[in-house]
């Protein structure tokens, strides 16, 4: 990548950022959906973030042990179990899985 197409990127973070700090205020008190839609975008972006690391190997698509898991462990926040109870549960099935 070219010294050209950094500082361009890390100009249009920096504008994005102030245009952020100057109009999202506004934003969000005249249109109370997007204050809405904005509170989710956390939740969105810790979810990319585990399918991506769940469903990938660095290169491609790989199904595994890993994937029951997650299954198993959305079962159980589903059923609003402890926190503790899903993520022992996901581990002790992922690890019998790949132990056999």
């Amino acid at each position: 990548m070219s010294w050209v197409v950094v500082a361009a990127l890390a100009a249009g973070v920096a504008l994005q950022r102030v245009v952020g700090m100057f109009l999202g205020g506004r934003l969000m008190t005249r249109y109370p959906s997007t204050a809405r839609l904005a509170s989710l975008i956390p939740t969105a972006v810790v979810a990319a973030v585990v399918a991506q690391l769940t469903l990938t190997d660095g290169t491609s698509l790989d199904a595994d042990a890993r994937q029951v898991g997650m299954a198993a462990a959305g079962v159980l926040v589903w059923r609003r179990a402890p926190f503790i109870v899903v993520i022992v549960t996901a581990a002790a099935v992922t690890a019998g899985l790949r132990a056999l």
